[in-house]
């Protein structure tokens, strides 16, 4: 006789009971699957608009290159990448794939643990592919993790939680990173020596960022709305209430100690800035590994606005941002060139391929949830 299977993780267990439909810990099931609601494809993830915007920040990204190619007073930057050292360049390539295979790794403890690797992969790939052209921070790529989790049966106020919990643990690993980096950097124990300024607030802006997430649960979840609430008035309890829930369960998946959440998380902060160091080598710069860690944070803000792919707004986040940390100009503009075609394309491609297969998937009505692997 085979020994039981071991109990679910401290985490799951606290998911199963939080309102989530379903099996305990995965919120996920046959029954599920085949009661659900199937809902169309969202409009902004229809093939020909996703194609439109891919296009659009194509076409802005070939901008920004004939702009470094062609545009009077930019000779040193053009001079660096006609001298690019290919092998860094595959370096790079292959350190912004272990970025994305780092995000799979996270997504599946995460959402499901009794998903299979083969759908974690499809959903990942998919919602990175999402996020090289509307970058937002990720939250268009998650909007479509979230149709496809729900098509699958998942219960969406589960999906909704834990796309909260897994924004928060992916983009925590920045903060933290900054903070401490900040403090080592201005006591003078690693890096070159920098402005308070450009270390300590830094640093304290992100103890405050931890410290409001961390403190976010004691809020509750609030009231439930009163019978005959708008809808408005009903989406916004809803909201608070996985914005709360979604918050704490966070916090718990990392106390749990769960290694595929924490390596992957890690893995996808540290590749993605180790892609930008590569960059800076293939151009013959050894800039300081502080200098890229903390400019990556502060400059990926520029992907906040609005804009198709974040061209542009990333593009001259980054630029900025290391160049006042002391990086050379000329080439910090060439290594986040080459860095953001390299985020753009490889995430595109991986993601469009996940897709299609996400969408047969779905067209199929198969269940692979809770297959072994």
């Amino acid at each position: 006789m085979s020994p039981p299977p071991p109990p679910p993780p401290p985490h799951e267990v606290a998911a199963s009971t939080a309102g989530a439909s379903g099996p305990a810990g995965g919120g996920l099931g046959r029954a599920g699957a085949a009661t659900a609601e199937r809902r169309a494809l969202p409009a902004a993830f229809e093939p020909r608009t996703l194609l439109r915007r891919t296009l659009q920040v194509g076409i802005l990204l070939l901008v920004l290159v004939l702009v470094a190619l062609l545009a009077p007073g930019l000779g040193e930057v053009r001079r660096h990448l006609g001298a690019a050292n290919p092998w860094w360049i595959a370096v790079a390539v292959v350190l912004e794939l272990l970025s994305c295979l780092s995000y799979v790794l996270m997504f599946r403890p995460v959402f499901c643990r009794r998903m299979s690797w083969r759908h974690a992969s499809r959903i990942g790939w998919s919602e990175l592919g999402m996020g090289s052209i509307v970058p937002a921070s990720g939250a268009a790529g998650l909007a479509l993790g979230a149709w496809a989790l729900i098509q699958d049966g998942m219960a969406p106020a589960r999906v909704a939680r834990r796309s909260v919990a897994f924004f928060l643990i992916k983009s925590s690993v920045n903060f933290v990173a900054v903070a401490v980096l900040g403090v080592v950097v201005a006591l003078g124990l690693w890096g070159p020596e920098l402005s308070p300024w450009l270390t300590l607030l830094p640093a304290g802006l992100s103890l405050l960022v931890i410290a409001a997430i961390v403190l976010l649960p004691r809020l509750g979840e609030g009231a439930p709305p009163p019978a005959g609430a708008g809808r408005l008035r009903r989406g916004v309890v809803a909201a608070r209430r996985s914005v709360i829930v979604g918050t704490r369960e966070a916090i718990e998946i990392v106390r749990s100690g769960d290694l595929y959440v924490i390596a992957g998380a890690i893995g996808y902060w540290l590749f993605d800035n180790a892609v930008l160091w590569a960059a800076f080598h293939a151009f013959g710069a050894d800039v300081d590994p502080a200098v890229i860690l903390l400019g990556y944070l502060i400059g990926q803000l520029g992907g906040l606005l609005p804009i198709p792919g974040g061209i542009g707004g990333i593009d001259g986040g980054l630029i900025g941002t290391l160049v006042v940390f002391g990086a050379p100009a000329a080439v910090t503009a060439a290594a986040v060139l080459t860095y953001r075609v390299i985020l753009f394309w490889l995430p595109l491609l991986g993601g469009a391929v996940a897709f299609l297969s996400l969408r047969r998937h779905l067209a199929r009505g198969r269940d692979e949830l809770f297959a072994s692997g």
